[in-house]
Formats: structure tokens, sequence, C-alpha cells
């Protein structure tokens, strides 16, 4: 096995494993901070897959900017477990249920995946990921729906502002 590999495999166990610690946590604290270790594994996958710029991007967008959110809400909210509701059984059942359909379709995917990547056309390996292509593509071909949602999320910005202001 190569280094890559190892880093490969290792950066999977840990996603896997903090992504079932966001579920099992019982803080909510904890979850959300599991959930931080679940993004920086992610970048570490993208940094392996030469995307070094998705991979920041990840780490200031969800483990920076989006989980503070979510601490302060959960902060706000002052969560404890004597106000939470019990739910019933058959509300767990469909949550089984719902959860091993949902890995039944992972896993249908993951195999016809394997098939659709032999049949892929070869790239050149080295210009993947770089911020220049990505540049290059966006303000050429895609350059009026990124300037379109640029326009979105102005008015979005001004809307909360608008919402926000106190008369």
């Amino acid at each position: 096995m190569t280094a890559t590999e190892i880093l490969f495999w290792f950066l999977s166990a840990l996603a896997l494993f903090s992504a079932i610690m966001v579920l099992i946590s019982k803080n909510p604290v904890h979850s959300v901070l599991w959930l931080i270790v679940v993004f920086f594994s992610i970048s570490g996958h993208y940094i392996l897959l030469n995307a070094q710029f998705l991979a920041i991007v990840n780490l200031i967008v969800y483990a920076g900017a989006i989980m503070v959110l979510f601490l302060f809400v959960i902060m706000l909210m002052n969560l404890n477990s004597n106000n939470e509701p019990q739910r019933n059984s058959l509300i767990k059942l469909a949550g089984v249920v719902a959860g091993c359909l949902l890995l039944t379709v992972m896993v249908s995917a993951v195999r016809s995946a394997g098939e659709i990547s032999k049949s892929q056309a070869v790239m050149n390996e080295g210009d993947i990921g770089l911020i220049q292509n990505l540049g290059k593509i966006l303000f050429t071909d895609y350059v009026v729906p990124f300037e379109i949602s640029s326009v979105l999320f102005l008015s979005a910005m001004v809307g909360a502002v608008v919402i926000a202001k106190k008369e």
C-alpha cells in the first residue's frame, strides 16, 4: 500500500466514525464538534483528489462559518434533556426503515459508480481541481449563471438586513 492509499483509508474511517458520533452524541455541542471533524476529513479527501481550492473552501465555509452558526443556534436554544419530548416506537421504526432504504440506495450507487468510472474519459490528472481551470471555466462558460447567483446572494443579504433592522 502506498502512503496515499493509507491516508485515504484513514480519512475515510475518520469520516465514518465522526459521522456516527454526530448521530450518537447526546450533547448537541459534541455533535457539532464531531461534524467539524467530518468536514476536516472531507477536506483531506479533496486534497488527495488534487482539489485544493475545494478543500480550503470546505474548511472556511463549512467548518468555519456554518459550524459557528450551528453552535450559536444550539447555545441560544438552551437545550436540556428535561424539555425534550419522548418519541414513540413507531417514529423510531420509521427512522430505522428510512435509514435502511437510504443505505440500500447508497450501496447501489457505489456499485454502479465503479462501472461508470471505468468507462470515463481519461483526463490530465495534473490539471484537475486547480483554481486556474476553475476560474477559466467559471468566467467563460458559466459567467451568466455566476453573475445571476451573485445578484441573488446580494438581494438575500439586503433582505436579511431589512428584516433584522429595528424600527
